[in-house]
């Protein structure tokens, strides 16, 4: 009996796995569908390094961009759609720490 309850358990596992995959994968498509880009933010980061040697006026002219970029992630965080991991990563990964 023990090794059939090991591998019902085996089974349920792997079944909650693939589940799982799938609801991260649907809640993926739906917040890219929902942001309204398939690429990565890092495409938008390259302006602003581009920008950066021009005079003193770029670095304002790029703060509204990544401040907007902000604010749209930490709506998606309160609406649930991206968790606070991954609203930090990309938080980071805006503001290039």
């Amino acid at each position: 009996m023990g090794l059939l309850a090991a591998r019902a358990a085996g089974r349920m596992q792997a079944r909650q796995t693939y589940r799982t995959m799938g609801r991260m994968q649907r809640r993926r498509s739906y917040v890219q569908s929902k942001v309204g880009m398939r690429e990565d933010f890092s495409s938008r980061e390259e302006p602003a390094e581009a920008a950066a040697p021009a005079p003193a006026s770029a670095p304002a002219a790029s703060e509204p961009e990544y401040v907007g970029e902000l604010e749209r992630l930490a709506q998606l965080r309160d609406q649930g759609i991206l968790t606070d991991e991954e609203f930090e990563a990309k938080k980071k990964q805006i503001l290039g720490i």
